[in-house]
């Protein structure tokens, strides 16, 4: 009677060892890391969301003071359409072309509502006006959220991209994680890295 207890026992003991041994060796760490990548990305869309919200409410601020600024509150009520009528792919974490897309409207809108609030210094009406400064502030606020936002995706997505990438996880991942794909991230676009010119 003792020899089938030992040996259930042992049993149990290298089931237990097993089972601690494959989660020690990352076994769960891209199902992990791909939710990971999915929350920071919902936190990004959600920024780029409340930025997109508070665009009619500072247009139309503006354009009760700078009615001249048509072309401007143009721009930027069209960037805003295109950033929001764009209907996301379910894969545009791993479509290339679809993230870069993304990231261009998203763009597009940030460079518009630049051009805008620059155009507040030509209006000493505007640049005093509560409901202005209380969007510019929010503005502002939402930007400082967005890079944030990024910031954390971009490496959630380098953690993840890392695990799909190096031994022994790859091995792993490719057995039991076969759809997993590579993520895409965030990139800085040509302008952006080009230094700025300073003429005195």
């Amino acid at each position: 009677m003792s020899h089938p207890i030992a040996r259930l026992a042992a049993r149990v003991g290298a089931v237990l060892l097993l089972a601690i041994g494959l989660a020690g060796c990352g076994i769960n760490a891209v199902p992990t890391q791909d939710e990971q990548v999915k929350a920071a990305w919902s936190e990004v869309l959600n920024q780029y969301q409340r930025r997109t919200d508070l665009v009619p409410n500072l247009v139309e601020t503006v354009r009760g003071y700078a009615k001249q600024e048509q072309t401007v509150l143009t721009q930027v009520a069209e960037a805003r359409a295109r950033a929001t009528q764009v209907t996301l792919p379910a894969d545009i974490l791993t479509n290339p072309d679809a993230f870069r897309q993304f990231e261009q409207n998203q763009a597009s809108l940030g460079g518009a509502l630049g051009r805008l609030l620059a155009i507040s210094e030509q209006y000493p009406d505007l640049k005093s006006n509560q409901n202005f400064l209380a969007l510019q502030s929010q503005l502002e606020g939402t930007e400082n959220r967005i890079a944030v936002a990024r910031r954390d995706y971009i490496g959630t997505v380098q953690t993840y991209n890392t695990t799909l990438r190096t031994i022994p996880s790859r091995w792993i991942a490719a057995i039991l994680y076969p759809n997993a794909k590579v993520r895409e991230t965030f990139t800085i676009d040509e302008k952006a890295q080009e230094v700025p010119q300073v003429k005195l």
